[in-house]
């Protein structure tokens, strides 16, 4: 029973739903579906797609995420980066507004769904914690540079394309003849209303009497407000006649039954998108929905919130709909408005399923710009250029590598971009673990306690030496410890103990045990004995598996304290001389 309720999570909450989390459920869903749907048309407006396939990707994922996902207010969905690596890739394999490119979609989400299914089921969600938050902040930043500047065509109503910065502003500035006046006084302010929506709507509803959480829900519905009154702007004043694009015929229906293309030459063109789009998606959602569940002192569990995402983006592979994952601002909405279970998001999807049904025709003038300011007010709230001063003020590696992320991102597009940002997390890894911490430590003087001698008033025997490694020793540090403590022991002819301690070692490889070997020998050649202290149980397992500690020219302590009382010690001095 407990492998069912493991991957199937609605087992567990289901049993002890009430009347109570019901009424707050009902609720947050009102509140998120008045959101999403000015947003999944916009999103899907970003990812090239029709208006109508960001309903559909806003629909089935949402049910299948409710049966297989552990987060109760994460809401999934169309977001912007993960539209925007859509575009990227389909414009690769067909050209918008084909027929392919809508299959090409299908088949983005079905890959980028199994890729996160096989990876829930082998409970490989730790591969994430290779993409560093520094990288993925800088990613992010870039990826929403460079949306909020492709949408800035909608606003000014011209042509414009490109998959990087450079070669969107050489676009845009190329057609600036073309701007439609009236397209750029409705995007202009459906923009400037929905940045005062975000910051002062709430405050001054509050200063006119009306309560926090109704001031809430008002601030919440102003993208619609926008939608609202831009679509009877159009229709009013016919605009459209004028050049003001809009949205036109939107099917009035349920997500249709649709299948990808599985031919191998379009899987092998989309494989590797997929997958970048598997793995961003992934970390972004898993750190919304683990800050949302701190907030409740709750717990979501990574490896089944891969299955919970991956069975929602084969849920879109087969409803007209593209690559989702969660959302930051829908969540957050979600759970500020109450969401108690993931049930919250069933009933989310039930109103998009009545908005698709009944209220399309009521958007069939709705100004492409007005969507574009959503989505321009959405994700300039990603950009974070603060990243750049904290990493260089707290970790020059870690800027560096924020820096060419965002570099490489706006110069050459998302998908180089964030294969640089994985390589780039990875070769910081190695670099940091490849040259550990070693401290040389001594005892502070009426204690037990050894710290690093350059930094406390220690105690320390010219006739020992003591190295506390602070980092596992693995193949891409072996040689720097070996070479770190020969350069040591052979300038000092006094030396005739060398201690490692081992507090903070977690692991021994067999390249490290190797150099431990080598060490050992090396130090017996110059008649100074090799001891180890404070080895973990797991570490000296290993060592005494490959039978490392019978050839040690020195003893394996307990403590560092054992081994310094029992190496000075008097009976220690007279068997050296």
């Amino acid at each position: 029973m407990h492998a069912i309720t493991r991957y199937f999570p609605i087992l567990t909450w289901g049993r002890t739903y009430d009347r109570a989390a019901l009424s707050d459920d009902l609720i947050a869903a009102v509140i998120v579906t008045i959101m999403l749907v000015p947003q999944s048309l916009a999103y899907a407006l970003l990812a090239g797609m029709p208006p109508e396939a960001g309903l559909y990707a806003s629909i089935a994922p949402i049910l299948l995420y409710a049966v297989f996902g552990t987060s109760n207010a994460l809401a999934v969905g169309p977001v912007a980066v993960v539209s925007l690596m859509t575009a990227a890739a389909l414009g690769e394999v067909a050209s918008q507004g084909s027929i392919g490119y809508a299959a090409a979609a299908l088949t983005l989400a079905a890959l980028s769904g199994a890729i996160l299914l096989a990876m829930g089921f082998f409970r490989l969600g730790f591969l994430a914690n290779f993409l560093s938050h520094p990288v993925i902040a800088g990613f992010i930043t870039a990826s929403a540079i460079i949306i909020a500047v492709g949408q800035l065509r909608h606003i000014l109503g011209i042509s414009g394309s490109g998959d990087t910065l450079i070669e969107l502003v050489h676009s845009l500035a190329g057609n600036l003849a073309q701007i439609n006046i009236s397209t750029l006084i409705l995007g202009a302010s459906a923009t400037g209303f929905l940045f005062w929506v975000r910051r002062g709507l709430k405050p001054l509803l509050r200063r006119i009497g009306l309560g926090p959480r109704m001031a809430d829900v008002a601030a919440k519905a102003g993208p619609v407000a926008a939608v609202v009154a831009t679509t009877l702007a159009v229709w009013g004043l016919d605009l459209g006649a004028e050049g003001v694009a809009i949205v036109g015929t939107v099917p009035q229906a349920l997500p249709p039954l649709t299948m990808p293309d599985l031919s191998p030459d379009l899987i092998g063109q989309l494989l590797l998108p997929a997958l970048l789009i598997s793995v961003i998606g992934f970390v972004e959602s898993i750190s919304v929905a683990q800050t949302l569940a701190a907030k409740k002192r709750e717990r979501v569990s990574p490896n089944q919130e891969l299955i919970g995402l991956g069975a929602a983006n084969m849920g879109a592979a087969f409803t007209g709909g593209f690559p989702v994952t969660g959302g930051f601002s829908r969540s957050v909405v979600n759970f500020d408005a109450g969401a108690r279970t993931p049930a919250a998001g069933a009933f989310t999807a039930a109103g998009l399923a009545i908005a698709a049904l009944a209220l399309t025709p009521l958007i069939y003038y709705l100004p492409k710009a007005t969507l574009a300011a959503t989505i321009i007010v959405a994700v300039l709230g990603l950009v974070d250029f603060g990243i750049l001063r904290r990493s260089w003020t707290y970790s020059k590696p870690d800027f560096v590598a924020v820096a060419i992320t965002i570099t490489v991102t706006l110069a050459f597009g998302v998908e180089l971009g964030v294969t640089s940002g994985v390589v780039i997390s990875v070769l910081l890894y190695l670099f940091k673990t490849s040259r550990p911490h070693i401290a040389e430590v001594g005892r502070i003087a009426g204690t037990e306690h050894f710290r690093n001698i350059h930094r406390h008033d220690v105690l320390t025997d010219p006739a020992i030496v003591t190295l506390r490694i602070d980092e596992s020793l693995y193949f891409a540090n072996a040689r720097f410890l070996e070479d770190h403590i020969l350069d040591r022991v052979t300038r000092d002819k006094a030396v005739q103990h060398v201690i490692l301690q081992c507090s903070a070692v977690n692991e021994v490889d067999l390249s490290a045990l190797e150099s431990l070997e080598a060490i050992n020998q090396r130090l017996g050649e110059m008649d100074i004995a090799l001891h180890l202290s404070e080895v973990k149980g797991p570490v000296m397992d290993r060592l005494t598996r490959a039978h490392f500690l019978n050839e040690l020219t020195g003893r394996v302590f307990l403590s560092q304290h054992e081994a310094i009382a029992d190496l000075t010690s008097p009976r220690a001095r007279q068997t050296e001389t």
